[in-house]
């Protein structure tokens, strides 16, 4: 408080320093006006509005089955100390501790979401066997315990199941002590001594957690803040560090980071900080909560100065616990490319809220990623029955990650990926089965050479292959990989059997989502039982279907190209993409046979333009063999299916060309355009798939 000699002036003002939150002094230390106040009371109303909070009844149903799994576990350590000869006394006082961590431990978590947990054992309680054999043998005897699926070999082992209608994500640490004590300290370093990496990483969840709470400036700001962008980042689609998007931990270190640069924020003040923030963040300098620390344990921490691998990510957010990691590792040039470009979406939105000319729930407009582009990837996944299914098809969606990395390299980054983290599951099959979707275009702004072509089948080959190694592989777990166009998109993945527009309107909320350029891609599958596609009025078998007129955004009519269907052997699997800068054609004939097709169409590239990430090598590196081969079977029947200063780009710009003459080629199995006016064809007479990039002069 300041006396009044200091308000007569008699005593010069002492100067209050400045407290620092993480590696740098904070961006502002203003606080919230009233309206502030206001608008962050009217956030927080509407994602309660939303169902992002839990009810009383679930925190109290999660708190007891949290409990019952501490004595479920607490009795599994007594009989193995008791089995391996341990005294009476020992028995007495063996115990293994739950301790909870991510979203849970954060309290951000809601309704329906997993409950992230870990078990610290005594040295003598080893993970290979004892959690996953014993262990997994007295949860599968319990009633209220279904879904149960351990899997051993993942980067963090996981052991993942339902406890009466809760999921549960159990990992196991052995840590050096006899006795685990009943009020263990997660965050003291000791609990790293003799240890392997993989119990360093199972014990890090928990250590990670804590630490952001400790390094936050308020604790209850942070978690609504958290909660609003997590909501955010799921309807944008862009939360998933599996796919190579951003997962619970990394949006919530990016959260931290922003309220340590405006400490006296309220969350309506640091949602729109965080957008300014990382729309304007120079990737891949990382974002850090606090200085790197090494210690004489000699566990590796993130430093690219040391580390050649370090080197290569492209947004590195680093964790505050020891050992320090880079947590958002998986992400590639193209995921990078789709966050920045829903960042800025975001940015815009909030600069127009604050301006009072849209309210909060624009911000969380869904991303509509099936009008976002004309060619897609789809991957089928298929199994004898939905247990298999769940394994299987979590196998499959960690692999995804690499086929966008092996396209971009392959491609030297001219093809972009964008892979959707979501699954979709055609419930009129009587087969398990589900399917992901990846959406293909060419890089904005990229020289096209006439005549130029890139061939991915081996990319597509090497994924199947990667994916054919599981582990735990059994007969009925199949995969289809198909190129598929935006009319063929199966009904299934559309809201409320909504239709494929004809002409779709650009919205201002959507015209950050809605540039577009063209595209040509051609795709092949592997025979064997290759999914039918749904069959077209032309008749879908024939050599050349019918091109189809269909209406451009500026009201212009395109004529999409034939398709061009051949047999191929069932070692060949794969897809190529030719990239023809005209504008929107899409191809009324759908591309389907029992032997592999190859289909051409015009790619319209709506959404996620946005100015390049670096295209500085792979994320990690590419597992699986090198060389292309087929995985143990197709599928089943059934249906297809950042330079910084552009951030305030003109969204509303159309690239428009000439049309595309119709393509004779003359049963061809790839096809090779000089131009856009003139468009010859030659047989080509290996089975290459080819992406062709053609010059707009």
């Amino acid at each position: 408080m300041v006396s009044s000699e200091g308000l007569s002036g008699s005593t010069p003002p002492v100067a209050v320093p400045v407290e620092q939150y993480g590696v740098t002094k904070p961006i502002s230390m203003a606080g919230p006006t009233e309206a502030d106040i206001q608008r962050s009371r009217e956030l927080e109303k509407f994602l309660v509005e939303a169902g992002l909070y839990d009810s009383e009844e679930e925190t109290a149903k999660r708190e007891e089955v949290l409990g019952r799994i501490q004595d479920i576990v607490t009795d599994w350590v007594k009989q193995l100390t008791r089995l391996r000869g341990y005294t009476g006394q020992m028995v007495e006082d063996a115990k293994a501790v739950i301790l909870t961590f991510g979203s849970y431990r954060l309290g951000v978590h809601g309704p329906g979401s997993d409950v992230d947990t870990l078990c610290v054992g005594p040295s003598y309680v080893n993970r290979e066997e004892d959690f996953f054999f014993v262990l997994h043998n007295i949860l599968a005897e319990r009633e209220e315990v279904t879904e149960l699926q351990p899997v051993p070999d993942a980067h963090v082992p996981v052991m993942k199941f339902k406890f009466d209608g809760i999921s549960i994500d159990l990992l196991y640490a052995s840590i050096s002590l006899l006795v685990v004590p009943q009020d263990l300290d997660i965050s003291d370093v000791s609990v790293l001594y003799n240890v392997d990496e993989p119990t360093v990483r199972s014990l890090n969840g928990c250590r990670v957690a804590d630490q952001i709470l400790k390094l936050v400036p308020n604790a209850e700001h942070f978690r609504t803040t958290l909660r609003c962008l997590k909501f955010w980042a799921k309807r944008r689609g862009v939360y998933s560090n599996v796919t190579g998007f951003l997962g619970g931990v990394n949006w919530a270190l990016l959260v931290a980071r922003v309220c340590q640069l405006y400490p006296n924020a309220v969350p309506i003040m640091l949602v729109s900080r965080f957008f300014r923030v990382f729309t304007q963040w120079r990737w891949p300098n990382p974002v850090m909560l606090c200085a790197i620390e090494e210690d004489e344990l000699g566990f590796s921490v993130w430093d690219p100065r040391k580390n050649p691998r370090d080197r290569t990510h492209l947004m590195p957010i680093i964790t505050p616990a020891y050992p320090c990691m880079n947590s958002s590792y998986n992400v590639s040039a193209s995921t990078l490319r789709v966050m920045t470009e829903q960042l800025k979406y975001g940015n815009n939105i909030c600069e127009e809220i604050q301006l009072n000319r849209v309210k909060w729930s624009a911000l969380f407009e869904p991303y509509l990623f099936f009008e976002s582009y004309k060619n897609y990837l789809q991957v089928d996944v298929v199994a004898a029955d939905a247990n298999d299914l769940r394994a299987w098809k979590g196998w499959v969606e960690s692999r995804l990650r690499q086929l966008t990395l092996m396209i971009e390299r392959v491609t030297y980054g001219k093809l972009q990926c964008h892979p959707y983290p979501h699954e979709y599951v055609d419930a009129s099959k009587p087969c398990a089965c589900c399917a992901f979707f990846m959406g293909l275009q060419r890089k904005q702004g990229e020289i096209v050479q006439e005549g130029q072509q890139f061939d991915i089948r081996g990319s597509v080959d090497e994924f199947r292959h990667s994916v054919s190694m599981y582990m735990y592989w059994k007969p009925g777990m199949e995969i289809h990989v198909s190129h598929i166009r935006r009319k063929q998109l199966p009904a299934y993945v559309l809201p409320d059997g909504y239709k494929h527009p004809r002409n779709p309107r650009v919205t201002p909320h959507h015209q950050s989502d809605k540039l577009s350029h063209n595209n040509h891609i051609a795709c092949t599958e592997s025979g064997g039982k290759c999914l039918k596609r749904k069959k077209d009025p032309e008749g879908e078998n024939s050599e050349h279907s019918k091109p189809e007129k269909r209406l451009n955004l500026d009201g212009s009519e395109s004529v999409s190209p034939e398709i061009i269907s051949c047999e191929l052997s069932r070692m060949s699997s794969g897809c190529s993409t030719s990239d023809l800068d005209e504008m929107n054609g899409v191809a009324e004939g759908n591309a389907s046979s029992n032997f592999s097709t190859i289909s051409s169409c015009s790619n319209e590239d709506i959404g996620n333009e946005s100015s390049e990430g670096s295209n500085g090598g792979d994320n990690g590196s590419i597992e699986g063999s090198t060389i292309p081969a087929s995985s143990r079977s197709d599928s089943c029947d059934a249906d297809s299916k950042s330079s910084l200063e552009d951030e305030h780009a003109d969204h509303n710009r159309v690239f428009e060309d000439g049309l595309q003459k119709e393509l004779e080629p003359n049963a061809a199995v790839g096809v090779v355009l000089k131009s856009m006016n003139e468009a010859d064809s030659e047989t080509v007479q290996n089975t290459v798939i080819r992406l062709n990039l053609t010059s707009t002069a």
